[in-house]
């Protein structure tokens, strides 16, 4: 199983209208970047993800599921951007920063770490289980 890290701007969209999709969830749209949309294209059902919140707090906020695979992107007429559906998941008890993670030197490779302008991205296995760790979630 792949793990990933979905970006997103609180006041655009937060954990809490994540939340709010319930089981349903909603559509991951509006990336305009061939590399975060090809981490799209390659996620299978179930495979989990953090949701970070950038700029405003800078931190993992939560856990979501990826719950459709790649599909055309609502939000666009383009036929190059696709994205997949996700859903909350739980949320992370103790929300892991961006500081955090740079000073975790377990973290030195993380793609947030050295790219994090990157809008999706992968998270290794042992960065999921750091973050957990860090974060408070329960295996």
């Amino acid at each position: 199983m792949a793990y990933w890290l979905f970006k997103s701007e609180p006041d655009t969209w937060s954990w809490d209208q994540q939340v709010a999709k319930g089981a349903e969830g909603e559509e991951w749209n509006g990336v305009r970047n061939y590399q975060a949309r090809n981490n799209m294209r390659a996620m299978q059902l179930g495979e989990r993800g953090f949701f970070y919140h950038s700029n405003q707090g800078k931190e993992i906020v939560g856990i979501v599921e990826v719950s459709a695979l790649c599909h055309p992107d609502s939000t666009t007429e383009d036929p190059r951007w696709e994205c997949v559906d996700i859903r909350a998941v739980r949320p992370v008890p103790n929300p892991v920063s961006l500081d955090m993670c740079k000073a975790d030197p377990r973290l030195a490779d993380m793609v947030l770490v050295n790219n994090s302008r990157l809008s999706v991205q992968p998270v290794s296995e042992a960065e999921w289980k750091v973050i957990c760790e860090i974060g408070g979630v329960e295996g």
